[in-house]
């Protein structure tokens, strides 16, 4: 069995149940985390709706954070999940707000490792990121 995520009459993306859950697992960590909605609706008869404008605000709000943490593990840890969540993104054709952590170096870090690891430049970071969520989508049914 799968799940559908969509937005309108538009389907997004169809995992499998496991996928499914865990993933939704993760975005309600993410939305206390961020102490945001994402947008994301519950799963109902094996559909969720996803509302574009919050999850728009949520998408551009799990960007800003991830890019200001330098803390290895923590990145490890949301990698994936932001990679996903830029994945849906890109089918809904929402716009990412690449720059909403313009320089890390210029924003009050977060959750910092010791020792520091210093933050790569706005481009190279989202390049990087960019590239993985292209790479994801590729298995990311529809």
């Amino acid at each position: 069995m799968s799940q559908y995520y969509a937005m309108g009459g538009r389907t997004l993306w169809n995992p499998s149940n496991g996928a499914s859950r865990l993933f939704l697992r993760q975005v309600t960590l993410f939305e206390a985390e961020l102490g945001l909605p994402s947008g994301i609706g519950p799963m109902e008869a094996d559909e969720c709706q996803i509302a574009p404008g919050e999850f728009e605000a949520f998408v551009d709000a799990l960007l800003a954070r991830h890019r200001r943490t330098t803390h290895a593990v923590m990145i490890a840890l949301s990698e994936g999940f932001v990679s996903t969540v830029l994945v849906l993104a890109r089918r809904a054709d929402i716009e990412v707000a690449w720059n909403t952590g313009e320089s890390a170096a210029s924003e009050e870090l977060t959750d910092i490792q010791v020792p520091a690891t210093p933050a790569p430049d706005q481009e190279t970071w989202a390049a990087s990121l960019h590239q993985r969520s292209l790479e994801l989508g590729r298995f990311m049914a529809r």
